[in-house]
């Protein structure tokens, strides 16, 4: 087993043959673990897989000889965003249900035509600005926990924040 040889440096980059040996060792096991966790077999398979991308696209940062416990991490983590987001569409979709009952069908269509000008200005705000402003908007993180999620500086968080809220700003013509 290739990989868990202690050769030195253990930073150096994951070969595909040691994250299919990572694969066959830990995939059931965290998916397990996730679906103990959350009892939805779906989700647990879905966020099993997005947890092994994760490692293959963070290969070249990586401690060899901690790849179970980073799965791990990276599944709990995964997995806790996940619920997060959808328990804040569910909460929304509550509330916008709600209010349904009482708003004018002159107030829904404005809501409509607000939400379709959002959604083409956030698809024109580049990749990167995009999304550091829905990591921060959205799942509430702040800019030092997108800076070591994405690998990036503190400032390059700021940058593509002020790009994304300029460009919000600029399009809708509101103060995010």
């Amino acid at each position: 087993m290739g990989l868990f040889k202690k050769n030195g440096d253990n930073k150096e980059e994951l070969t595909l043959r040691e994250y299919e040996e990572a694969f066959d060792l830990y995939y059931t096991s965290i998916r397990n673990f996730l679906y103990f966790k959350t009892s939805q077999a779906e989700f647990s398979e879905d966020i099993a897989q997005d947890a092994f991308v994760k490692l293959w696209e963070t290969r070249r940062k990586i401690d060899k000889t901690s790849i179970k416990a980073y799965l791990y991490t990276i599944a709990n983590n995964l997995a806790i965003n996940q619920l997060k987001r959808n328990q804040l569409k569910y909460k929304f979709l509550n509330l916008q249900t709600e209010r349904r009952d009482d708003m004018s069908p002159e107030y829904l269509l404005e809501m409509q035509e607000f939400d379709e000008k959002l959604q083409n200005t956030l698809a024109k705000i580049p990749d990167g600005a995009r999304e550091v402003f829905l990591m921060n908007r959205i799942e509430g993180l702040k800019y030092h926990e997108i800076a070591d999620r994405l690998g990036l500086s503190m400032k390059a968080v700021e940058k593509r924040m002020s790009r994304a809220l300029a460009i919000i700003r600029e399009e809708i013509k509101y103060k995010v």
